[in-house]
């Protein structure tokens, strides 16, 4: 008696194992990226700065942005960059963005490889790609208006209360 009532527990233990298989393949294969952004710079990003600083006056209040360039107050960002975008959302968050266009970045390079940036400027809330007319929203990445499939390359942007690390 035992035993019947052991092989029919281990037989519902077995279909509930194969249907927790199951559900674990699926939910696994459902995760893979297949619109991953061909253009991403293959580029080391390491960025530590203080965004309350006087040196970053235009990151101290929501909304402010800045651009951050190779050797910038120690910023250390490889030549496969074109720099980068910091735009702080709130308080206690920022947004990284990579300055090279995410859709067709070397459409607009000069005889001497100088590539075209994302600009911000005059176009904010949004950066432009001035070779395209692409604008991109700097709360997400989104592309807002124009043609192209790739929203704009971000960077991890962790901020500790005292200093913003950027990082890829």
């Amino acid at each position: 008696m035992l035993f019947l009532i052991i092989a029919k527990l281990m037989k519902q233990m077995k279909n509930s194992l194969s249907i927790i298989f199951v559900i674990f393949i699926f939910t696994i294969s459902s995760c893979t990226k297949t619109n991953v952004n061909p253009n991403i710079p293959k580029a080391i990003i390491r960025i530590d700065i203080d965004p309350n600083s006087t040196f970053y006056q235009s990151l101290n209040t929501v909304g402010g942005w800045t651009y951050i360039a190779d050797g910038d107050q120690g910023a250390l960002i490889s030549k496969e960059s074109r720099g980068v975008i910091i735009y702080r959302s709130s308080q206690n968050e920022f947004k990284a963005y990579d300055r090279i266009p995410p859709n067709n970045p070397d459409k607009c390079c000069s005889d001497d490889n100088v590539c075209t940036k994302l600009i911000v400027g005059e176009n904010f809330p949004f950066a432009k790609d001035p070779c395209t007319g692409n604008l991109y929203s700097l709360l997400d990445g989104s592309l807002f208006k124009g043609s192209g499939q790739y929203p704009m390359i971000e960077y991890h942007a962790v901020y500790d209360g005292a200093l913003l690390h950027v990082f890829n």
